[in-house]
């Protein structure tokens, strides 16, 4: 197994067969994901079932509620683009799950149909988001927390502009309806790593714990803009047999909407995580 570290964000795993893995691959994929919150692996010829094996590896697959569900394997989520259709699912920064009480794991998603140009995801480090601001910025930050909810872009609260743009693409609004809204800490002490990292995002963040929208918007609009800085990104171009696994508490991702009149079709499974914990007194 080779592991290349990317300038931006993540490593590119080659020389390994999804399909087959070795106890001692396990290890050393495991060792990679911990250390750079996000793995590309290239030329990978995996079905539905080498999916979910791989997936299991990591925990508990946690079935979208939101998403549609592949007809034989409901623990895949069908993430899809037609060519009628002008919204994409994932198309602004964010991360999957913060609007959970215990924030997914990560995801592993496999490229099943592509279209002939366009259609990359973006990923940004939220290690770096944390690491470039200020000491006194993140001192601050560190005694702050943050509400989370997913009402506003899966529940019947949607903006209608946004609910016509979705059409049939999400499920089980009354779902996101009665979902109790998490607060997290916005700087956490990641779980695998022990690093911290800046856990806010354009998605799904609402505002600071005993603040109001207003109130909290213009902070976090900053901290939005310093997380997608240049030299944090990595641009990934799917290509057939591309696996992309990535951490939720590690990254952002945003899937690019440029490929109009196209099919788009990727399989998802999303991994059972826990609760984050700040880091007050971690110095």
């Amino acid at each position: 197994m080779r592991v290349k570290v990317l300038e931006g964000v993540g490593a590119e795993v080659s020389q390994i067969d999804l399909n087959e893995l070795a106890d001692s691959e396990i290890d050393d994929v495991k060792t990679a994901f911990a250390e750079h919150g996000l793995l590309f692996f290239r030329d990978q010829d995996i079905d539905e079932q080498a999916h979910l094996r791989f997936s299991r590896i990591w925990g508990d697959i946690n079935v979208n509620r939101f998403f549609d569900a592949h007809p034989e394997f409901p623990e895949i989520a069908v993430v899809s683009k037609e060519p009628d259709q002008t919204f994409n699912i994932g198309g602004d920064w964010h991360t999957d799950h913060s609007y959970d009480h215990r924030p997914a794991l990560g995801s592993v998603l496999v490229s099943r149909q592509l279209p002939a140009s366009g259609g990359d995801t973006w990923f940004t480090s939220m290690y770096k988001a944390y690491d470039g601001l200020s000491a006194g910025l993140q001192s601050f930050l560190e005694s702050l927390r943050a509400v989370h909810s997913a009402k506003h872009v899966f529940g019947s609260r949607a903006p209608e502009a946004r609910q016509e743009a979705i059409g049939d693409q999400f499920n089980n609004k009354s779902a996101a309806d009665e979902l109790e809204d998490p607060v997290h800490p916005v700087v956490i002490r990641h779980p695998l790593s022990g690093r911290k990292a800046l856990f806010v995002n354009s998605g799904f963040t609402l505002r600071f714990e005993g603040w109001t929208e207003e109130e909290s918007a213009p902070l976090l609009e900053m901290l939005y803009a310093a997380a997608i800085r240049e030299p944090y990104i990595t641009r990934f171009n799917w290509q057939p047999g591309s696996v992309v696994f990535w951490d939720n508490r590690a990254t952002w991702h945003f899937a690019q909407n440029d490929y109009q009149g196209q099919r788009r079709v990727m399989h998802r499974t999303t991994i059972e995580g826990g609760p984050l914990e700040g880091v007050v007194g971690i110095h």
